[in-house]
C-alpha cells in the first residue's frame, strides 16, 4: 500500500468520524421553525436565526463526541475504525472537546434567551441536551434499550422546532408541532437505519436496537411504512387546509425514500453493503425538509 492511498484512507476514516452530512439534522429544525415564523408574517430576526443555527451545530457536535466516548467505554465501538476516540486514541481529549461544543452551543442560546429575555428558549434546548445525554450518557443509556429513536423524534422535532419558532416569535404554533412531526420521523430514521449493519457489534455489547429486536429483515420491511408516513401526513394536513399547497413539494424527496428502500430491503443482511444506508436517509432527511420548508415560505396556492 502506497503513502498516498494510506493518507487517502485516513482522510476517509476522519470524513467518517467527523459526519459532515450528519449535521443537517441540527440546520432543518431551527429551518422549519424560522420558515413557520416567516409563513405567518412574523418579523424574522437575523442575528437570532444565526446564532441558533451556530448553538444547534455546536450541540450537535458535543453530542456525537460524547456518544464516541460513551460507545468507547462500552466496547461497542471496538470495530469501528472511524470513532473519532479510536482514530485518536486520546478519550480525554475527545471528552473535553466535547465539553467545549456543549458550553459554545449554551452560551448561544443564553444569549437569544437574554436578547429576549424570556427563558423559555434556553429551557427547552437544556432539554434537548438532558435527552440527549440520556441517550448514551451513563448511567442512563437509554440507546443501549432501543429508545433511542423516541428520543431523537422528542429531541429533534418538537423541541427543536418549537425551540426555532419561539426564538423569532415568543409564542407557539400548531402548524410547528405538526411540522416537527415529520421532520421527527425523518431524523429517527437515519438512526433506525444506522443500525443494520452492526447488528453483531450491538448483540456483543447487549444493545437492544430495533434492528437487534425485529431483526434485518422485519426491520427493512418497516421502513417503507416509516418513509410512507411523512408523505401521508403531509397529504393529509394540506388536504384539511392546515399545510399550505407548496407543502406537496416534499414529495419530491420521495426518490430518496425509494431508494432507501429498495437498498435496505436487497442488502438488510450484508453489513458491508448496507453499512451507507443511513447516509441515505440523511439525504431524505434533508431535502424532505428543505423542501417543506420551501413549501411553506413559497406563494402556491
Amino acid at each position: 500500500m502506497t503513502i498516498e492511498s494510506i493518507n487517502y484512507n485516513q482522510n476517509k476514516l476522519w470524513l467518517a468520524a467527523i459526519k459532515p452530512p450528519m449535521y443537517s439534522v441540527a440546520v432543518i429544525p431551527i429551518a422549519i421553525g424560522t420558515a413557520i415564523a416567516v409563513a405567518e408574517g412574523k418579523a424574522i430576526n437575523g442575528n437570532i436565526f444565526a446564532t441558533f443555527l451556530i448553538s444547534a451545530i455546536s450541540i450537535l457536535a458535543w453530542l456525537n463526541l460524547s456518544n464516541d466516548v460513551f460507545d468507547s467505554e462500552t466496547g461497542i465501538d471496538v470495530n469501528k475504525a472511524h470513532s473519532l476516540v479510536n482514530l485518536t486514541g486520546n478519550k480525554s481529549l475527545i471528552f473535553w472537546l466535547a465539553n467545549i461544543f456543549l458550553i459554545l452551543g449554551i452560551v448561544g442560546v443564553l444569549a437569544i434567551s437574554w436578547w429576549q429575555n424570556d427563558l423559555v428558549v434556553i429551557a427547552l434546548v437544556a432539554l434537548c441536551c438532558a435527552l440527549g445525554y440520556t441517550y448514551q450518557g451513563p448511567p442512563f443509556r437509554l440507546g443501549y434499550q432501543g429508545l433511542g429513536e423516541i428520543i431523537c423524534f422528542i429531541t429533534f422535532g418538537p423541541l427543536a422546532i418549537a425551540a426555532a419558532y419561539y426564538s423569532q416569535t415568543q409564542t407557539w404554533s400548531q402548524t410547528s408541532l405538526l411540522a416537527s412531526t415529520i421532520i421527527g420521523i425523518t431524523t429517527s430514521l437515519i438512526l433506525f437505519c444506522s443500525h443494520f449493519h452492526q447488528v453483531a457489534d450491538d448483540i456483543a455489547a447487549g444493545k437492544k436496537s430495533p434492528i437487534v429486536r425485529l431483526g434485518t429483515q422485519r426491520g427493512a420491511q418497516l421502513l417503507p411504512w416509516i418513509c410512507g408516513s411523512i408523505y401521508v401526513l403531509t397529504g393529509a394536513l394540506v388536504a384539511a387546509g392546515i399545510f399550505p399547497l407548496g407543502t406537496l413539494l416534499i414529495f419530491l424527496s420521495s426518490p430518496f425514500a425509494v431508494q432507501l428502500c429498495l437498498h435496505v430491503g436487497k442488502n438488510h443482511n450484508l453489513p458491508e453493503k448496507v453499512s451507507n444506508c443511513k447516509f441515505i436517509a440523511v439525504n431524505l432527511h434533508f431535502w424532505s425538509g428543505l423542501l417543506l420548508g420551501l413549501g411553506l415560505i413559497l406563494p402556491l396556492s
